[in-house]
């Protein structure tokens, strides 16, 4: 199981290495609009600043707070784990380590991200049983993981590429299903229960 995710891993990341700057903007714009009417003003969004190849999220953001939403951005610490700040606006995102931006704010503490009415999360391939192959590191698996012990229960989606909705992906028992994908296509719910 774990070669087949390793293999998987590689070829969406080389897939998305591929990809055009006009397909990496055209991914942005549409999930912005996509994404973003998942979320009612007023309510809390945990989502996260794309790097490399990920679908890009900055418009999406910006987006977000546009329309009275508050977005709560990561804050990876040096376990793994996940702390949260609120987002502010691009200028208040500074570089951090594996290259990723974080928010420079306040930190609200690993438990915040369970105030999120909706978490987006970060994958390279969510299949039709809402199965997310995530990139191996784990800090999703523990965020994922802390929703469940405070018993929150957040609808729960992950931004890809349109190619990255595949039939099946490898998956272990602790991997746990998203309610939802959102690729430039729109919104692929696999959950009833986690429509808003």
């Amino acid at each position: 199981m774990h070669n087949d995710k390793a293999g998987l891993r590689t070829r969406l990341l080389a897939e998305r290495r591929a990809l055009t700057p006009e397909q990496r903007a055209h991914t942005a714009a549409a999930l912005a609009a996509h994404a973003g009417a998942l979320a009612r003003p007023g309510a809390t969004v945990a989502a996260y600043v794309s790097v490399g190849g990920e679908p890009g999220t900055r418009p999406l953001l910006d987006a977000l707070r546009t329309a009275g939403v508050r977005v709560l951005l990561p804050v990876l610490l040096s376990d793994n784990d996940l702390d949260w700040a609120e987002y502010t606006g691009p200028d208040a995102l500074a570089p951090a380590a594996r290259g990723l931006l974080e928010p420079t704010g306040p930190r609200l503490g690993p438990d915040a991200v369970a105030t999120a009415a909706l978490v987006l999360l970060p994958g390279l391939a969510v299949d039709r049983r809402g199965v997310r192959l995530g990139r191996g590191g784990g800090s999703y698996d523990r965020v994922l993981a802390r929703l469940a012990r405070l018993g929150a229960s957040p609808v729960l989606a992950t931004l890809l590429h349109e190619p990255e909705l595949l039939p099946e992906v490898p998956a272990e028992p602790h991997d746990l299903p998203v309610h939802a994908a959102v690729t430039p296509a729109g919104v692929h719910w696999f959950s009833p229960a986690g429509r808003p």
